[in-house]
């Protein structure tokens, strides 16, 4: 096979995971290195146990030396002030080199977190696209010049911040990097970039692009490594400009912490999420809804921010869309994350996979009724089926808490007012969907949500074009469009007095 052919098949991906090597040193000014302490973390395959790789765990020694290279790269200005055109075909040519790569860019995160290669296609996809997205932006976005007399020239420039620190999650790997590095690296940015522990082979693999698209030295590093060593030591720099960060809520407001004991970096956060999907009663094609449904928690092994998690169903129909729920969620049960046809993966370590597990022994304790799954599957992987709970109340934990896993909980409504009550009360508001016919329904609906984003008839429905990112305790600050972009650069005011 050659080396950039995408398999078709089971085997044929075995034979490319075979073949793969992997990069595991930090990736620093240029250069890949072993961590300053010499001490390294395993990478496992979930769906096998194998131990893909031993990894650089970097710390906060290497943390300094990457932001003084990162600080040094912008004050130089190679990158920094290097015009808007030029910094768009480098990152063009990046993207070009990861089209090149898709197959094994793909195949990276699904050993890495036993994500299915199919999903870790569209990742790909969606990760190429954002650095298209964003570099033929950057020279499309203009300053301005303000309103005055004659007497007077005022200007509103937009520059870059300086040094970004990226810290993205495991379940998304390369497309949540994309999403942080695309738009920071195209306004000018020195960015560092921290991967999760348990998926860090595609961002080392990316550096090794980024560094052949011709990114200057110093301007995007790669530091593996644990949230409380090198993540704390980045979020902790008074050199460090803006943290990047998707991730729990927990986390979130940690890293809020260290912004203000340090240099009150700017901060952005894409935290953790519980979100609704209200299906009324109006709604046309319910085989087609309940697939969708299905489909909003069980894809990626419902490891997904935005999962649709609290089904919300309309009481007159929500026996028979419950049977049509479970019905779709007997075709969706997990697989060799190899296999294309596979439609569920592996639960991405023995940690997640023992949290989704016990969920679920509370959900039944608690007194929900188990419609579907529940079980853990026998093997060496860490498989979970697809769990349907019914009867579920906002007070019961499967009901409040983010599980991050293949459970749905079902609620029952009788009117819209109870409706939006229940998909209102949680602290969280990243995303919401609503299924109806209803034109004045939906819009008014969606303006009580409280959510970043609502998906009306369909789930997770977008593109770069549109602002990915939550309110209340699901963070702040957006993900793609040219939102992002604005928000890793600094507006200054220019006033020009003139000779009159």
């Amino acid at each position: 096979m050659l080396k950039n052919e995408m398999p078709q098949t089971l085997a044929g991906w075995r034979q490319r995971a075979a073949d793969l090597t992997f990069e595991t040193r930090a990736f620093i000014n240029d250069v890949f290195v072993p961590a300053a302490g010499g001490e390294t973390f395993e990478t496992i395959n979930p769906a096998t146990g194998e131990v893909l790789a031993k990894v650089a765990s970097c710390d906060a020694a290497d943390a300094d030396v990457a932001v003084s290279h990162a600080r040094a790269a912008f004050e130089g200005g190679a990158w920094s002030r290097l015009a808007p055109g030029k910094r768009k075909r480098v990152l063009l040519r990046l993207a070009d080199l990861m089209e090149a790569h898709k197959a094994e860019l793909a195949l990276l995160d699904t050993l890495d977190m036993g994500k299915p290669i199919q999903s870790a296609l569209g990742d790909m996809a969606g990760a190429i696209g954002c650095f298209r997205y964003q570099a033929e932006s950057i020279d499309k976005l203009y300053g301005e010049v303000a309103p005055t007399g004659e007497e007077a020239l005022a200007l509103v420039l937009r520059e870059p911040l300086g040094v970004v620190a990226s810290i993205v999650p495991w379940n998304f790997p390369l497309m949540m990097t994309a999403w942080k590095v695309a738009p920071a690296l195209a306004a000018g940015n020195s960015v560092i970039l921290k991967p999760s522990e348990k998926s860090p082979l595609s961002a080392l693999r990316l550096a090794q692009l980024a560094q052949e698209a011709g990114v200057p030295r110093g301007v995007f590093q790669v530091l593996p490594g644990f949230g409380h060593t090198v993540g704390k030591a980045l979020a902790l720099s008074m050199d460090v400009d803006c943290l990047a960060f998707t991730g729990s809520t927990g986390v979130g407001k940690q890293l809020m912490q260290y912004a203000g004991e340090s240099n009150l970096k700017r901060l952005y956060l894409e935290c953790g999420g519980k979100s609704p999907n209200i299906v009324f009663a109006d709604c046309k094609n319910l085989d087609r809804v309940a697939h969708h449904a299905a489909e909003a928690i069980f894809h990626n092994q419902g490891e997904v921010c935005i999962a649709g998690s609290r089904l919300l169903v309309e009481n007159s129909i929500r026996e028979a869309f419950i049977d049509k729920v479970v019905a779709c969620a007997k075709t969706m049960q997990p697989g060799d994350p190899l296999d294309p046809e596979s439609f569920m993966g592996a639960m991405v370590d023995e940690t997640q996979y023992r949290r989704v597990l016990e969920f679920i022994r509370q959900g039944q304790e608690e007194g929900a009724r188990l419609r579907a799954g529940g079980q853990a599957l026998d093997g060496p992987g860490l498989f979970i089926t697809p769990t349907v709970f019914d009867g579920v109340t906002p007070e019961m934990a499967i009901g409040r808490e983010e599980i991050f896993g293949p459970v749905l909980s079902v609620f029952g409504f009788d009117s819209e007012e109870e409706a939006v009550r229940l998909a209102n009360d949680s602290v969280y508001g990243l995303a919401a969907g609503l299924w109806s016919q209803d034109i004045d329904r939906i819009m008014r609906v969606t303006r009580r949500l409280e959510s970043g984003q609502v998906f009306v008839n369909n789930w997770a429905g977008g593109d770069q074009t549109m602002p990915f990112g939550g309110v209340k305790q699901s963070g702040n600050g957006r993900d793609k469009s040219h939102h992002s972009l604005q928000e890793y650069s600094e507006l200054k005011s220019v006033w020009m007095s003139l000779s009159t």
